[in-house]
Formats: C-alpha cells, structure tokens, sequence
C-alpha cells in the first residue's frame, strides 16, 4: 500500500476508511447544521468555515491535473509509438483500447440518459444547492450556450496551447480537451523522433509526472478532511433528500460495468478470441480477485503478466507490451464511470447538457481514460477536469466521494479484465492462440 493510500494519523488505517469516517461525520455535522442551527448562523458556518476547507482542497487537486494530464498522455502515446514500431501489434492494441474504451463511456452516458438517476430533486433543493456552489454559476451559464458539433470538433485543435491550458477550467471553447490533443500530438511526435536529445525530453516529463503524482498523495492525505467538508456543506443544504439519487447513480455505474464485461468483453472473447467468456473469466479470477482487492491497475501489473503467461499461455513480448500499456492506457471500466458520474451531476445540478456537450464528455472521457494513473483514486482528478469543461460545479465532485470506493473496486476490476482480454485478442489476431486451461 502506498504513502497515499494511508492517513498519516494513524498509518494502521487506510485513506479509504479515513474517507469513511470523514464523510460520516460530514454527514453528521450537515444534518446538525440543517436541523439545529440553520438559518443565517448555519448559512455563515458553512459559506465561511466549512466549505472553504472543501475548495481548499479541490484546489489542492486542481492545480496539478493540466500539467499531469499532458504528461501522462504525451508519455502514453509516446511509449505505444515506440512500440508500434513492432508493427502490427501496435496499432491493434491502439484501435482495440480506443474502440472499447468509446463502447464504454457510449453504454454508461446511454443508461444514465435512460434511468436519469440525478433527476427528481424538489426544484427549491436544486435551487439551494446551486447556491452553495456558487463558483459554478458562471459555468451553469456556459453550459447552457449550446455548440454545434462541427464547432465542438473545430474547438478541439487549439491555436495557442497555453492559453488553452492558462483557461483550461474557464474556456467555453476547447478548454481542456484542446490541452489533450496536443498532447497527443506532442507524444506522437516525440515517438517519431529518437534521438539523445529527445531523450532527455521523455525523462523530463517522467520527472514531472513522479512529482505530480507526489503532489496529488499529499492532497489525498487531506481527502478525508476535504470530503467531510463538502458532504457538510450538501448535507446542510439538502438534508438526505439527495441519497435517493445517489443510490440510483450507483446502480447506473454497476449496471454499466457488468453490461460491459458480459457484452463488449463476452462478443470480443467469442468473436475474436474463440473462447468462451466464463471459461476465459474463470482461468483469470486471480487477477480479477487483486484488482477488486488493491483498486490499482499498477499494483495488479505483475499477477496479471503472470497470470496471462502461465494460466492463458499468451507470448511474453505481447502480454508485457499489452499489458504494461495498458495498465495505464487501457482504462475502459475508468471511462464509463466518468461518463456517468458528470452526467448524472449534470442532472444532479439541473444542467442540462447539449449533444455536442454530450459527445464532448464521451472524447474527454475516453482521453481521460487513457490519462488517468492506474492508482486507488487516480480517476478524480480527471473527473474534475470534464466536469468544469462542460459547466458542472467542480465542488460537487464531493457529492459522489463517499460512494466512490465501492465503485473504484469495481471499474479497476473491469480495466484490469479488459487488459488481459485484448492482450489475448492482439495474441490471438498475431497466430498465438489460447493455451490449454490450467
């Protein structure tokens, strides 16, 4: 377990029940605020003590995700390019995550349109939460100036790569997404230029990318703080009139996740790799089994290189190529869950969001995907970054928190499972097919 992964009050403890502990009593104090104390002394409580705390701490999160966004895609598109020099293996890992990746964040957005799990709060509580959040405001105006999708597409290429960055959370025009094509185009282009001198540029950005990462463990050290805060701030505006929805919104991301694995893994399985999806799923639960244990595709790596080796027979220089890459790039359960959670806060805050805002979160999602570190919790920053993109308040990213690690368990459970599958797929494509069960 990581120094991230652990409160430093007691080192015995993980972050994920620190978080627990943080969000019940969060829970507690908001409800206290609403009952006991609310009107003006509990409006004054919140605006200046509590809820400065939660900000505090986003903005902790907040200052790092451009730079490490650009650097994690940039050096995962730079490492698939160096490999794809291999040839065919290359491009079909690439189209592989990219395809299945864009089918997970399409079934999770279409279910969370069809069950609409953050509708149905009363409209004076969507009212008194916009409120609350009063950052957001501003952004609730630009979600509603709708673009066109020629537009939207247009707004992705960025004219000047640092005023995008400088304006990520604030441009109505490309914003963060424009930042994540460049940096895939910056990765493309360090992969085809190998030389010394280009070197030294790919270890600046794995320098920069440790440090980032470094930064963000500290900030998770204070999650259990931050989230406690802005469950306060929500629990005193609304009472528990928003576990309702909260419930449904888990059932959505469940429910997309499990369609996932049987429907998009089960026909890649049958199709492509001639096997049966229980058979296959059987021979690998042990690393299904540490993916739901360790929330970390990373720390999953080397029982998933054993695995795949030993009970699936795959070739050592396809799965290590596969497998390593995508631990980090292939984060399909990731994707869908970001999808569904920034709409169902869209819902949640009464934003109705545009089809070319739509199809925004499914390109962001799906990049996001390939950006986010294979770590317990590594998605959350990336979330914050799409949500303020299209308009969302990123303070209510504390809404879902408390429910986050369930979830987080899951969808490293669906990334890990969709990495060894398309290793086999690219195996099998390559003339290795399955070996005998074991």
């Amino acid at each position: 377990m990581s120094d991230a992964e652990k409160f430093p009050a007691h080192p015995r403890l993980p972050l994920w029940a620190w978080i627990l502990l943080g969000l019940g009593l969060g829970l507690a104090a908001g409800i206290f605020l609403r009952q006991a104390v609310w009107r003006e002394t509990g409006v004054w409580i919140i605006q200046n003590l509590v809820k400065p705390i939660g900000t505090i701490w986003l903005r902790l999160i907040f200052m790092t995700v451009v730079p490490l966004v650009f650097c994690a895609l940039a050096l995962g598109v730079a490492g698939m390019g160096e490999l794809a020099r291999l040839g065919r293996v290359g491009l079909k890992t690439l189209i592989f995550t990219v395809v299945i990746s864009s089918l997970a964040v399409v079934i999770g957005i279409a279910l969370v349109n069809l069950v609409r799990p953050g509708e149905g709060l009363p409209e004076k509580a969507v009212a008194e939460l916009r409120a609350t959040f009063r950052e957001g405001e501003g952004h609730v105006a630009k979600a509603r100036q709708a673009k066109g999708v020629a537009e939207t597409l247009v707004d992705i290429v960025p004219r000047n790569p640092l005023e995008e960055a400088a304006t990520a959370f604030d441009s109505p025009r490309g914003g963060m997404l424009a930042v994540m094509f460049f940096a895939l185009m910056f990765g493309t282009a360090l992969a085809s230029v190998r030389s010394e001198k280009t070197q030294s540029v790919s270890e600046f950005l794995e320098g920069l990318y440790e440090v980032l990462m470094k930064i963000i463990g500290w900030a998770m050290r204070l999650a259990p703080v931050g989230v406690g805060a802005l469950i306060c701030s929500t629990t005193a505006t609304l009472g528990l009139t928003y576990l309702e929805p909260l419930g449904w919104y888990v059932g959505v991301v469940l429910a997309g996740l499990a369609l996932h694995l049987v429907v998009v893994y089960g026909a890649l399985l049958l199709f492509v790799v001639k096997t049966g999806p229980w058979s296959f799923f059987l021979r690998i639960h042990e690393v299904m089994a540490t993916a739901f244990a360790t929330s970390s595709s990373n720390a999953t790596l080397p029982t998933t290189l054993r695995v795949s080796q030993e009970r699936l027979g795959l070739p050592r220089e396809i799965s290590h190529f596969v497998l390593t890459l995508g631990s980090t790039a292939n984060q399909n359960g990731t994707a869908l869950f970001e999808g569904v959670t920034i709409l169902f806060l869209a819902q949640f805050f009464g934003i109705e969001l545009t089809l070319s805002q739509q199809v925004t979160v499914v390109l962001m999602s799906v990049l996001a995907g390939i950006g986010t570190a294979g770590v317990p919790g590594g998605s959350l920053p990336m979330i914050v970054i799409v949500m303020e993109s299209v308009g969302i308040p990123g303070e209510g990213i504390g809404i879902i928190l408390g429910v986050d690690r369930i979830l987080d368990m899951c969808r490293t459970t669906l990334n890990v499972t969709g990495d060894v599958v398309v290793a086999a797929a690219v195996s099998v494509s390559e003339g290795h097919p399955l070996g005998p069960a074991r």
